[in-house]
């Protein structure tokens, strides 16, 4: 469907049909999903299973909001066509990488969906440093990840399977094979000390760009991670230490950081950072809390990121800046908008009954029963997080009003479903916790 769907990218005011169908494909997805534990709908490398069932439906619903969000882009005739032609692009691309079976498949398409996000960016950006940020994004993914396809040939060429389900069979004592394979995903978690490129290509992007790269760029190193790390058991025993001290005290500086932030979209691409290094927590601790919470870590933090980084853009729509203090007192002007601000807010620190509430409880559990000490850590990111979302959130909606604003009106109908089609999803899937706890 999505291949044939290209045609339609080209044809004259077809910008919504295209969103329409996005919605089908979504909903159709859902249908036909697999809601157990097993690999379903096998071909030669093809198949899912729970997690990537969940993190192609996200993908999906991510990108049926991408089109929504970009309304600019439809209305000043930007390109449009060419726009939905990669969207569709890098939609096939994630859909063939969460569902490949097979190592190298999936290295292949992991590496290709960088390819339409570096053209979401130069070619949609807003500021002239929208290069350098495009370089940034390419050359951190492809400096990591050129070692891994090594690994991979190694694997093979010893193993002579890359399929996934045979994992469980070979444990690797190598040091090398372990950082080859699993440095390529912590750049793309981003891992703290190797998350440069993120503000940057976060600030850098369109509204659309900033969601597909919180919603599901950040995605693909924790998905990656779950699959390989069946490997590497036991060099996960010795080598986890080091990268959960540095998750842990890295999401807490990155915390520090987000309070002293001035501009909307820098603050929730470094809060990503914060929450994805919680994720990589608790993969590495190789318990069966932590894998199943920091799937439904990361599918929350997709809708929740995303939802948030719609509502920046919608105030940049009106004033014309990111700035927090152009955007003071937002509740006077748009205070229908102040509702969803704090649906979003409230999910992202984490408070019931969100997704988020789940999966960090999960990988608090996690990491404790790894070791006890990293509850000092744990305490200071639980209590930071709410710091700087209730700063995010009280700095742009209260205070004294910019005098520079002297009209404004308030949002669309189309974006306030937007955001509702972000909150009520995160919110709705934990009367269906059950499924995020099963997939192992």
């Amino acid at each position: 469907m999505m291949l044939f769907m290209i045609p339609l990218c080209f044809k004259k005011n077809s910008f919504w049909l295209v969103q329409i169908f996005f919605f089908f494909m979504s909903f159709i997805y859902m249908f036909i999903g697999s809601f157990n534990y097993l690999w379903m709908n096998i071909s030669y490398f093809l198949g899912a299973d729970l997690l990537s069932f969940g993190l192609i439906l996200l993908s999906f619903w991510i990108c049926s909001l991408m089109i929504m969000a970009s309304n600019m882009i439809f209305i000043k005739n930007n390109f449009s066509n060419l726009f939905l032609f990669l969207l569709l692009m890098l939609m096939l691309f994630l859909y063939l990488t969460f569902s490949s079976m097979n190592l190298f498949m999936f290295y292949l398409f992991f590496e290709s969906s960088l390819i339409p996000t570096l053209f979401l960016i130069m070619g949609w950006g807003y500021q002239p440093e929208r290069l350098q940020a495009g370089i940034y994004l390419l050359f951190y993914t492809l400096f990591a990840s050129l070692p891994m396809m090594i690994g991979i040939f190694y694997y093979y060429n010893n193993y002579m399977t890359l399929n996934y389900f045979f994992f469980c069979d070979y444990y690797l004592f190598n040091i090398f094979m372990y950082l080859c394979m699993i440095f390529a995903f912590l750049v793309k978690m981003p891992m703290y000390m190797v998350h440069l490129w993120l503000p940057k290509a976060h600030v850098e992007a369109p509204v659309s760009g900033s969601m597909i790269l919180a919603g599901i760029m950040l995605k693909l190193g924790g998905y990656g991670l779950l699959r390989v790390m069946n490997l590497f058991i036991y060099m996960g025993k010795i080598w986890s230490p080091l990268f959960i001290s540095i998750s842990l005290v890295g999401g807490f500086l990155i915390s520090l950081v987000c309070l002293r932030q001035t501009d909307l979209k820098l603050l929730i691409a470094y809060s990503s950072v914060a929450h994805m290094g919680m994720v990589l927590g608790g993969i590495m601790t190789l318990n069966y809390w932590g894998f199943c919470g920091s799937y439904s870590m990361m599918i929350a933090h997709g809708l929740c990121s995303s939802g948030l980084f719609c509502l920046a853009n919608i105030s940049y729509e009106r004033m014309g800046s990111r700035s927090m203090f152009m955007n003071k007192g937002l509740i006077n002007l748009m205070p229908s908008m102040t509702l969803w601000w704090f649906l979003l807010s409230s999910s992202n620190m984490a408070a019931p009954p969100s997704m988020n509430l789940l999966g960090e409880i999960s990988l608090l559990n996690s990491l404790m029963s790894w070791s006890w000490y990293s509850m000092i850590f744990l305490m200071l990111l639980s209590f930071f997080s709410a710091a700087y979302t209730l700063y995010l959130y009280s700095y742009s909606q209260h205070g004294k009003l910019y005098s520079g604003k002297y009209s404004c009106y308030s949002g669309f109908i189309r974006e306030y479903l937007l955001l509702f089609l972000h909150w009520f999803p995160l919110n709705l899937l934990i009367l269906k916790s059950n499924l995020f706890m099963l997939w192992i």
